[in-house]
């Protein structure tokens, strides 16, 4: 009888640690799914790229996805580095930024068409990363002045911009952030290109958000900026023309690993819908709602797509 008892208690102690280990394994198993299964969302760290985040999260919500919010990453390098080691599946790039950047291309592209066919065939071919549509949104590099200085000193193109530098030097002062000043589409080759230099003291280096506060505060006389950037009207800022037309094509593009597109192939449609809708227009518009306005980069998103019927309200 005492063996009987015994015998009935180890088997329960056994079948009771049997489940233990079986309770243990489903729990990975389930956590592994579900981390298959989640949209890791990616941005850079400007308001345009926040917003196209935004917009990005929300609509595979909508979707039915599982999404992950990791936005805001510092830098066009850096994001593109955690899409290509696996810390990310998709975010918006630019096509002059993948082709003279990312694949480091020496040829500069000013047709849409033509960057988008040779940056999707050539990421594709040498690392695995897929392009989406690209939309019409073309948020090239631009340089600003206030309105009223460009007018007083009769600078309208970058090349009388480079005219008045030369002729006038250490008097003309130029903010940009540090990837424009680093990048082979950014400022040295500007330089280059249209035969000036800023000196040490009258380059102002800043992050993005900072240039366009100090030039409206005019404690600089010209900046880089977005063309897309709903400041430029606001603090009525004018763009230099681009007679030279230095400046590559920079249409956006939802971009991701072959893999990841394999795994969900319903990715494509959800964000090429949203592709059809973006322009510069309605990407101003909302650049200013967050910059000017203040308002969140969140709210923007989720009532630009509620408007255009992309997400349920």
């Amino acid at each position: 009888m005492v063996r009987v008892n015994m015998f009935s208690k180890r088997l329960s102690m056994l079948f009771g640690l049997i489940m233990v280990v079986l309770l243990i394994l489903s729990g990975c198993t389930s956590g592994t799914n579900e981390s298959q299964n989640k949209i890791r969302v990616g941005s850079k760290d400007f308001t345009e790229q926040l917003i196209l985040g935004q917009i990005t999260l929300l609509a595979l919500e909508d979707a039915g996805f599982e999404v992950e919010d990791k936005t805001n990453v510092a830098g066009s390098e850096q994001v593109r580095s955690a899409l290509e080691n696996d810390e990310i599946d998709v975010y918006w790039e630019y096509t002059g930024t993948g082709w003279l950047m990312h694949l480091q291309k020496d040829e500069v592209i000013t047709n849409s068409q033509e960057a988008y066919e040779k940056v999707k065939s050539e990421d594709k071919e040498a690392n695995d990363i897929v392009w989406l549509d690209y939309a019409s949104l073309n948020n090239t590099y631009t340089i600003m002045m206030n309105k009223d200085d460009s007018e007083k000193l009769n600078i309208k193109s970058i090349s009388d911009m480079a005219n008045y530098v030369n002729e006038n030097p250490g008097q003309l002062s130029f903010a940009a952030d540090h990837e424009f000043t680093a990048r082979p589409d950014g400022l040295p080759a500007l330089e280059d290109e249209y035969g000036f230099a800023f000196d040490g003291d009258s380059l102002k280096v800043m992050d993005i958000g900072i240039v366009y506060r100090t030039l409206k505060d005019r404690q600089v006389d010209s900046g880089m900026g977005f063309a897309t950037d709903g400041r430029i009207a606001a603090f009525d800022f004018v763009n230099l023309e681009d007679d030279m037309e230095f400046f590559p094509v920079y249409n956006a593009a939802a971009t991701l690993r072959a893999e990841t597109l394999e795994k969900h192939p319903e990715l494509a449609d959800v964000l090429n819908k949203i592709t059809e809708k973006l322009d510069n227009e309605t990407m101003i518009k909302m650049n200013y709602q967050v910059d000017i306005e203040e308002k969140e980069p969140k709210e923007v998103a989720k009532n630009w797509l509620e408007e255009e019927g992309l997400i349920n309200k």
